[in-house]
Formats: structure tokens, C-alpha cells, sequence
């Protein structure tokens, strides 16, 4: 993949950040954002369905935490009255083995580097005191360097790589729920592809403990999912597991 690829989605998101602080430099007291740093802890299934067969590679959090060559996950929001704008930023370089059924091979070895990227502008329909509801759009972007090597066993190995990139419009709401001064729930649920050939969708649910005006703390789960032919070949991507973060209001 070339770096002008690789990156594309990374400077969307600095174009979306930038163009948030464009618009609040114009009603700078109408403005409030958050920046969020985290780490989610999931396990990963990766899979491409081949002539030959599909390859399966699974890795649990557990194992992932000694497989880890790097990770950078971090999100940012931007709110003014009724309107918001969310960017989420996710970037994972694994490698790992895996067993495979029966003799024809000795073990299935995955690598991959993935990133995915998610805007999203959004209109608050309902707000109280203690809830409020939005209702988002916006986008998904995916990238992916993976490759497969079925190591040889009965029958001979072979090498398969993935090396692809698209982005899907997606739809979703998100709620949060005041339970104290201090606690509150967060949901957050979208969908998107729209297309034959590409879906892709996720959920997340968080505890968020406020430890003063500034600072929040969020525990919660996660789970996102990817599904999109590549060149008449169906891939999947799936991470699922708890989360972990810390946020900065301002």
C-alpha cells in the first residue's frame, strides 16, 4: 500500500478536526469538546474466504498483549447546542499463529496492520436534565495490510495477502444517561455499507465516572464489526471486548 493510501483516512480526521476548530473559532464561547484517549482490549477475528477455502485467523486480548508491535486508539468531539462532530481513530499492528483443523496444514501464521477511522455530525432530538439523544451520520473508513501463510502440513502452504482500503456512510444514535453527580451511562449504536458487498456496524457501552469538571473516566464494551468482498473474495474483521479511557472536557 502507498503512503498516500495508508494514510488517507488519518488526514481526514485531522481535516475533520480542523475544520471544528475552524467553525468554533467564529463562536468560540458556544463551543465545547472533549478529547479521549483509550485502550480497548478485544479479542480479533480476521477471515478471508478463498477458492481454496477460508482462512481463519482468532486472537484473544490475552495473547494479542504478546503479539502487540503497536497501537494508538483516540477520539475527539466537538458540541454546540443541538450540533455535534465525533471522530474515533482506531490503529492496530498484530502478528500471530493459530491451530487449523485436520492434517492438511500444521497452523495458520496472521499479520496484519489495520486502521479505521469514524465522523460523525450529529443532532440532538431529545435533552433533559438527566438524557439526551442524538441521532448521527457520517462515515467509516477501513484499511487493511493483512496477510495469511498456511503453513504446510498434508497438503503444501501457500501465502495470502489482503491489501485494500474503502469507506462506508453510516447512520447511528447515541444516548447518554445521568444516574448521579457523578455517574452516568453512555450508548452508542450505528450501522452502514448500504451496498452489496460492504456492512459494517457497531455498538458501545460505557460506565462514565466524572472525576471533576475536567476529567472522565469510562469503562464499558465494544464491539465492531467489517464485512467486504474484495475482489469476489468476502473479508471479516471483528473486535469485540471491554474498554478502557480517560477524557479531557474543555
Amino acid at each position: 500500500m502507498s503512503a498516500t493510501r495508508n494514510w488517507r483516512g488519518p488526514l481526514l480526521g485531522i481535516s475533520l478536526a480542523g475544520a471544528m476548530a475552524t467553525m468554533a473559532s467564529a463562536q468560540q464561547s458556544d463551543w465545547s469538546y472533549e478529547a479521549s484517549i483509550y485502550l480497548f482490549m478485544p479479542e480479533t477475528e480476521t477471515s478471508l474466504d478463498t477458492p481454496l477455502g477460508t482462512l481463519d485467523g482468532t486472537l484473544s486480548f490475552s495473547d494479542a498483549l504478546e503479539n502487540l508491535d503497536f497501537a494508538f486508539m483516540a477520539a475527539f468531539g466537538a458540541t454546540n447546542g443541538r450540533w455535534s462532530f465525533l471522530a474515533d481513530y482506531n490503529y492496530t499492528d498484530l502478528s500471530f499463529s493459530s491451530d487449523t483443523p485436520g492434517p492438511a496444514s500444521s497452523g495458520l501464521d496472521t499479520s496484519f496492520t489495520t486502521q479505521y477511522l469514524s465522523g460523525y455530525a450529529g443532532y440532538r432530538v431529545y435533552d433533559d436534565q438527566d438524557a439526551y439523544v442524538d441521532i448521527v451520520g457520517g462515515f467509516r473508513w477501513f484499511s487493511t495490510e493483512t496477510e495469511f501463510n498456511l503453513q504446510p502440513g498434508a497438503a503444501p502452504g501457500r501465502r495470502t495477502t489482503v491489501d485494500a482500503n474503502w469507506t462506508d456512510p453510516v447512520i447511528g444514535a447515541r444516548a447518554r444517561v445521568r444516574f448521579s453527580d457523578k455517574w452516568s451511562g453512555t450508548g452508542f449504536i450505528d450501522y452502514g455499507g448500504f451496498r452489496s458487498g460492504s456492512e459494517t456496524w457497531q455498538v458501545l457501552l460505557t460506565a462514565d465516572y466524572a472525576i471533576n469538571d475536567r476529567w472522565l473516566i469510562r469503562g464499558g464494551y465494544r464491539y465492531i464489526s467489517f464485512d467486504h468482498d474484495i475482489d469476489g473474495n468476502d473479508f471479516k474483521f471483528d473486535q469485540s471486548g471491554p474498554l478502557l479511557g480517560a477524557t479531557y472536557r474543555f
